[in-house]
C-alpha cells in the first residue's frame, strides 16, 4: 500500500509539473505578424528611441545593421537607436517569409532603409517575435547589409 501511495504521489507531482509547463497558444495570422514590422517601422518615424525600444522584450538580442556590437539590454538598444534615428530611417520590406509557432513567430527576408539624406541601405533581416504578457515583442532581431552589390 505504501508503494502505491508513493507512486501516486510521484504521478501527481509529474502531472503538476506538466500542467505548469503547458501553455495556451495565442491565435495569430501572417497579416498580424507582418503588422509587427509596420508597428516597429512606425516607431522609427517618431524619431523617439524609447518608442522603438518598447517593441523589444527586455531580454531581446539585437544584431543591428550598422554596428558590430550585439545589443543585449534595453539600455544598449536605446543607445543604438538614439544614433540610428539621427538618419531618419524608413524601412520597406522587399521580400519576406513568415512562420508561426506557439506564442512565437518569425519574419525573415530583405528590406531597404531610405535615410533622410537620400542614401539607402539594402539588408537581410530576421525578427523572432514572442508573445509575452499579452503582447507580441521582438525577442531577436538580426539585420545585416547585403554582402553583394546588385
Amino acid at each position: 500500500m505504501k508503494k502505491i501511495a508513493i507512486s501516486l504521489l510521484s504521478l501527481a507531482a509529474a502531472a503538476s509539473a506538466f500542467a505548469q509547463t503547458t501553455q495556451t497558444c495565442t491565435s495569430v495570422d501572417e497579416k498580424q505578424i507582418a503588422g509587427l514590422f509596420d508597428r516597429w517601422n512606425a516607431s522609427l518615424k517618431t524619431l523617439d528611441p524609447s518608442r522603438v525600444v518598447a517593441n523589444y522584450a527586455t531580454d531581446a538580442v539585437l544584431l543591428a545593421t550598422v554596428q558590430n556590437q550585439p545589443r543585449l539590454t534595453q539600455d544598449d538598444r536605446l543607445n543604438y537607436f538614439t544614433k540610428f534615428l539621427k538618419s531618419a530611417p524608413e524601412g520597406t520590406i522587399n521580400s519576406r517569409t513568415i512562420k508561426i509557432g506557439c506564442n512565437t513567430a518569425s519574419d525573415v527576408g530583405t528590406y531597404t532603409f531610405k535615410m533622410k539624406d537620400g542614401s539607402q541601405v539594402a539588408a537581410r533581416y530576421s525578427y523572432i517575435y514572442s508573445y509575452q504578457n499579452g503582447e507580441w515583442l521582438i525577442a531577436h532581431h538580426h539585420s545585416s547589409a547585403m554582402p553583394e552589390k546588385v
